[in-house]
Order: structure tokens, then C-alpha cells, then sequence
């Protein structure tokens, strides 16, 4: 048997150690600094990079900005570890706002996910139950403020929200004090004021993907197992993304796939309440 070891070759993940950020890391601090000031509020921390980003970030601010976990008791088991991990590692301030009904109940509850039960007469709204409702009652116990990890370039409807809200900070706001759509872009951009007057800014709203990993990669910081595993069970880039174990959605773009072979005993227990999750494999 030959001792020869392959070289790997290049480690993309030293290369995006010494990749020099597009993005003024000091000036989204002081953004960062202004909005909590203006507005307390909270940091609303999924597990997923994004919002791991945004901590990192908010945490060289204020170590004890108040971060609250929207759990809906459908989470990955690496999701909790991963979030116990940051308290001790990093100090961070971890709340958590359990969704008033949990998850699993709400899709076995309304029978589409077994051919033998009725269906049920009453539907449930997921995103008020998931985001809506624990976000209003953080808001409550914390303020007016949220700095979110949500970027422009993740779906179409976000990037319209995004450049609307620009355009609307600007005429609030800027007063000549912006001679390019860069200044404007770093001065007002990710400033998302909603009706019910609460205030989100998105520190990492124009982001990219590689941007996101690039950061991550410089400040050596621990990312949820979730990502990783996903990788080496070979889903594409685009199923690489952090959310509940199941929610109704993308299941026959292979979510339910990954779900099978990442975690078989968590999809065997899930199958046996869900019946017609087999059918998605």
C-alpha cells in the first residue's frame, strides 16, 4: 500500500484569513454604537453566520447587548450547542423566546402531513407565530432597537426593501451630507423603520456570501456544525443555510434529503409524527 499523502492543495479558508475587507469595519462599529444608543433594543441570534457576524460585531460595542434566540423547539440539536458555546466562549447575553405554540405541534396539528388525519379548519400564520410574536415581545422587554443579520442579497424581496429604505433614509436624513452613492449606501444604508415603530439596522445588509465566510474566516470565529456537515454530505451551496429542522418549506428542493442523511435517527422520529415527510426523500 502506498504512504504517499495527497497534498489538499490550496486552504481557502487561510486565503479568506488575508482577503482585506470591503467593508469599513470601524465605521459599521460606530453605526453600530448609534443605533443601540438611539434605540436599545436587541440582537435577534439564529445560529446561523449572519447573525453570528452581527454579534461579533455588536459585542465589540456593548459585551452585554441583549441577544435573544427565537427557539421554536424544531431547531437542530448543534443549534443549542453551538449557542451554549458562544455564552461561554464569548459572554454574550442569551435570551430565549419560545414560540407560543411549538413548531412540531403546529404542523402535526393541522393534518396535511398525514393522509389519514383531517385537516385542520384552523391555519397558523409561521411567520407571526416563528417571528412576529417573539420579536414584539423583545421589543417590550428591551426596546425600540434590533440589529439584525438579515442581507439585501439573500432574496429579491429583501433587496427591494433594502434600496426603498435607502431611498427613504436618505430624504429623512441626509442633508447634502452624502456626495456619492457609496457615502450613502455606508452612511444611511440598513435602516429598516417599520409602522409599529420599532427600528432594525442590518450592519451587514450589502454583504455578500463570501463576505459573510471571509469575516468569519479573519476573526477565527466559531461557526454553528450545522454548515459543515451539510457540506461534507455534498448539498449544494444553496442548501447550505441555517433554519428550523423542518417548517413546510423547500421540500422538494432535497431539504428533507440532507435531513435524512445528516440526522437519520432525528428524520426516523420525525416520520413517525409526520407521516408524508418519507414521501419528500
Amino acid at each position: 500500500m502506498s504512504n504517499i499523502t495527497i497534498d489538499p492543495g490550496l486552504d481557502l479558508e487561510a486565503l479568506r484569513m488575508l482577503r482585506a475587507p470591503r467593508h469599513d469595519e470601524q465605521a459599521l462599529l460606530r453605526r453600530i454604537e448609534h443605533h443601540y444608543s438611539a434605540h436599545a433594543g436587541y440582537l435577534p441570534i439564529s445560529g446561523g453566520k449572519d447573525s453570528a457576524v452581527v454579534a461579533h460585531l455588536a459585542r465589540q460595542v456593548d459585551p452585554n447587548i441583549p441577544m435573544v434566540f427565537f427557539d421554536s423547539g424544531l431547531e437542530f440539536p448543534e443549534t443549542y450547542a453551538y449557542l451554549a458555546h458562544l455564552v461561554d466562549a464569548w459572554g454574550i447575553n442569551l435570551h430565549v423566546e419560545h414560540s407560543r405554540v411549538p413548531l412540531l405541534a403546529v404542523l402535526a396539528g393541522n393534518g396535511s402531513w398525514d393522509h389519514h388525519a383531517p385537516l385542520s379548519p384552523v391555519s397558523t400564520d409561521l411567520h407571526e407565530l416563528l417571528i412576529t410574536e417573539p420579536a414584539a415581545r423583545a421589543h417590550e422587554q428591551f426596546g425600540a432597537g434590533e440589529l439584525w443579520g438579515v442581507r439585501a442579497d439573500e432574496a429579491t424581496g429583501r433587496n427591494v426593501m433594502y434600496a426603498k429604505a435607502l431611498g427613504d433614509e436618505v430624504r429623512r436624513a441626509c442633508a447634502g451630507c452624502c456626495t456619492t452613492p457609496r457615502q450613502r449606501r455606508q452612511t444611511h444604508g440598513g435602516i429598516i423603520r417599520r409602522v409599529d415603530g420599532t427600528v432594525a439596522y442590518g450592519p451587514v445588509w450589502n454583504f455578500s456570501s463570501d463576505d459573510i465566510a471571509c469575516y468569519a474566516a479573519r476573526h477565527s470565529m466559531p461557526l454553528n456544525p450545522v454548515y459543515a456537515k451539510l457540506q461534507r454530505l455534498g448539498a449544494p451551496k444553496h442548501a447550505q443555510r441555517l433554519s428550523h429542522v423542518l417548517d413546510g418549506s423547500k421540500l422538494e428542493e432535497g431539504r428533507v434529503t440532507w435531513l435524512r442523511l445528516g440526522w437519520p435517527q432525528l428524520f426516523d422520529e420525525l416520520a413517525e409524527v409526520l407521516p408524508r415527510l418519507r414521501e419528500y426523500v
